[in-house]
């Protein structure tokens, strides 16, 4: 092979392997939010007591193994106990490269009614606090 070309093979090369690898990325969860609905389309900050809340975010390059987990708190609400922890749940990713919508939901716990009031979701990723959002019952 000509010694001139040798150069421009491996700097190519180079760049499919780094371009390959950036494709691939590490797993990341973002734009967590508050929604009317599990895909996130109607994002809400404010329900109604009756509304079943979701919470949702966007997964890039899921593995398996990792894990969503959520935390649920009323904040400020009557005759409960400021950041009270009602529930929480996890998401165990079952498939390698998932790239997606995930939610949690969450429908009204008493009677059919979220007593009226300030909460907050924790959503950890792989352990680590991810995000907190809040929303309120009206």
């Amino acid at each position: 092979m000509n010694k001139k070309r040798l150069p421009i093979l491996l700097a190519a090369l180079a760049l499919v392997v780094s371009t390959l690898a950036c494709a691939v990325g590490e797993p990341t969860l973002a734009n967590v939010r508050t929604a009317l609905d599990e895909d996130g389309a109607q994002p809400s900050a404010v329900f109604a007591a009756t509304d079943t809340v979701y919470v949702v975010g966007d997964l890039s390059n899921g593995a398996v193994g990792n894990v969503i987990t959520s935390k649920w708190y009323a904040i400020e609400v009557v005759d409960t106990e400021p950041n009270f922890l009602i529930d929480e749940a996890d998401i165990a990713v079952e498939e390698d490269s998932f790239n997606g919508t995930i939610y949690f939901f969450f429908p009204p716990p008493i009677d059919g009614q979220w007593p009226a009031g300030r909460y907050s979701v924790e959503v950890y990723f792989n352990g680590v606090l991810n995000s907190t959002v809040e929303f309120t019952i009206q």
